[in-house]
């Protein structure tokens, strides 16, 4: 599978797709057609190329998701530290705090996350 990005346009149309899914070629059509003012070739064209690049599968005419949307989100996340910060999460948020500090509820956040994190190691 090759790196999966997606630009502002096909995001727009990933973000239709996975709060739809599984939805109908025709009914991903109409709603394509109402948010994006697309005609029904450029929502096949673009539902072709996320398809080849294995975020979705069309079946019978039937869209469905192979990479659901926190997923790919992940995976960005995840190459983004690993390319900017030689995957050193600790780099990465010590850069962010650095611009923009957390709230004291993000890092109660925070917290429990690593301490979730902790537990589902033992």
């Amino acid at each position: 599978m090759e790196e999966l990005r997606l630009g502002a346009v096909e995001a727009r149309f990933a973000d239709i797709v996975w709060a739809n899914a599984p939805i109908s070629t025709k009914e991903l059509v109409a709603l394509c057609e109402k948010e994006l003012n697309w005609k029904r070739t450029t929502t096949y064209t673009v539902l072709k190329k996320l398809c080849e690049r294995g975020l979705f599968l069309t079946e019978q005419s039937t869209v469905s998701v192979l990479i659901a949307r926190d997923e790919f989100y992940a995976m960005q996340s995840e190459k983004f530290v690993e390319d900017t910060f030689d995957g050193s999460l600790p780099a990465f948020i010590a850069a962010f705090a650095s611009r923009k500090r957390p709230s004291d509820s993000e890092l109660e956040e925070i917290r429990r996350m690593i301490d979730g994190f902790g537990k589902e190691q033992k």
